[in-house]
């Protein structure tokens, strides 16, 4: 993933080095040095905050869980990004996120910086004191470096609004007297949450690739059909189409962007297929998201299992591996699980002629470049999964000035600013030989190149 995210950003710099309208006032060997420091400060986090929790266990064991805080850039503002629990955190993954977390910023003119936070812990494993305790102990050992205008955390995977309450909660215990509703967003509403917070980043994820194919096919017809771009030949394909969808990942962010794909008035979805960490249910004639995302909030969120589990909800659907539902033949695949789900070993098998990354970083370069060249559209995770970072502006500014949205609010000032950055790098994505990621990296590399630059962080 590190390199997934070096190489393309090194690739838009040197785009823009050629470019002789960016920076014009920088020439010559001034401008060579200007573009290695930019290299320098964009492939490297600020800091890298690294500790072992010390976390005294229900059955008399201690634990001593490894957690990191990166702190990638803040040219544009304090730093931002989730904490993740999961077992799989690791160092370079953390660091690489809040990378991804400077340029998402950057691209949707959020005027945050980029961070990001890991414990490495199955919570799964954990009673939730202990998970209480461990949600504290981060904030005590990381509280010098957090803080409203400094470094603001929010859920990633395996964490949620109530492990931001306790992390406030905590905050505010070790700085008594100074503001704290912006220490963390992501919180529960009547702790100072945002309303539609949880639901935003899966409510982006499907706007994003809605107003792709239908407003701006619409808008933009003549762009598209007088052009040999490959990838406005495959948007035009599902245009006025009934679609089929499927989803990997029933989390936060896939079971809500399903739940929209079902209830869309705007395109003629079917969610045919979705998948878990256990298994992927299918049915061509369309799945009941309703019933399955009741289903998982009864069940510490898997989906069902068993024909027996699918009849006592009356669901209708075929039951095979999780990662079936990698390989089935729709239009539209949205992942939203975890990273390098598409791979060399498998991106063959990949059918779907529209992909979009819920996740962070479920493409690998390889498979990325494999499918970009077939024509395959891939709506990179820097554009679609940007709604929650994005509401989460919304409720640091609703708790500096203790004045809260209503849900439709937050909802429209969403899309609006979702659809913003869409009508930025659609034309130049549907005009230039380049893939949707590169002209969003692009885009991000620009501004956070200008603000280094008129900032003075190059000399």
């Amino acid at each position: 993933m590190i390199s997934q995210t070096r190489d393309i950003v090194q690739r838009s710099l040197d785009a823009l080095l050629e470019d002789e309208h960016f920076l014009p006032e920088l020439q010559g060997k001034a401008r060579e040095q200007a573009f290695t420091s930019l290299t320098a400060i964009l492939s490297t986090p600020n800091h890298v905050h690294k500790s072992y929790l010390r976390v005294p266990l229900q059955n008399g064991r201690v634990d001593r869980i490894p957690a990191f805080r990166v702190q990638h850039n803040n040219a544009l503002g304090p730093y931002k990004g989730g904490i993740r629990f999961h077992e799989s955190v690791n160092e370079d993954e953390v660091v690489n996120l809040a990378s991804l977390m400077t340029l998402k910023n950057a691209l949707h003119d959020v005027p945050f910086g980029g961070g990001k936070g890991g414990i490495i812990i199955n919570p799964r494993d954990y009673s939730d004191k202990e998970l209480n305790l461990i949600a504290k102990k981060y904030v005590q050992y990381f509280s010098d470096v957090l803080g409203p205008d400094k470094d603001i955390p929010a859920p990633d995977m395996g964490s949620g609004e109530r492990e931001m309450d306790w992390m406030m909660a905590e905050y505010k215990s070790i700085h008594p007297g100074y503001p704290y509703r912006g220490s963390f967003t992501g919180k529960s509403v009547v702790n100072g949450g945002s309303l539609g917070r949880r639901e935003a980043t899966g409510k982006g994820v499907f706007f994003t690739f809605r107003y792709m194919i239908h407003d701006f096919i619409h808008n933009h017809k003549n762009l598209l059909t007088k052009t040999d771009n490959i990838f406005a030949k495959t948007a035009l394909t599902y245009e006025d189409k009934p679609l089929t969808i499927a989803v990997q990942g029933f989390g936060n962010v896939g079971s809500v962007a399903a739940l929209e794909a079902h209830q869309s008035t705007h395109l003629q979805n079917k969610v045919v297929a979705v998948s878990d960490r256990n298994v992927t249910l299918r049915n061509e004639d369309g799945l009941d998201i309703p019933a399955l995302i009741e289903f998982t909030m009864r069940n510490k969120g898997d989906l069902p299992t068993t024909e027996e589990q699918l009849r006592e909800i009356d669901v209708k659907a075929e039951i095979s591996d999780r990662e079936d539902v990698l390989y089935l033949d729709v239009d539209v695949l949205i992942l939203a699980a975890l990273e390098d789900q598409i791979h060399g070993d498998n991106m063959e098998k990949v059918k779907a002629g529209i992909l979009v990354e819920g996740a962070n970083a479920p493409i690998t370069t390889e498979a990325d470049k494999f499918l970009s060249d077939k024509g395959v559209i891939i709506v990179p995770d820097i554009l679609a999964n940007a709604g929650g970072v994005i509401v989460s502006y919304f409720e640091w500014l609703q708790g500096r000035e203790t004045q809260f949205y209503s849900e439709d609010e937050v909802f429209r000032m969403l899309y609006e600013k979702m659809q913003e950055t869409l009508d930025t790098v659609l034309p130049q994505f549907f005009g230039d030989p380049f893939p949707l990621r590169q002209n969003c990296y692009i885009h991000s590399v620009t501004k956070l190149s200008t603000i280094l630059y008129r900032q003075g962080k190059l000399y």
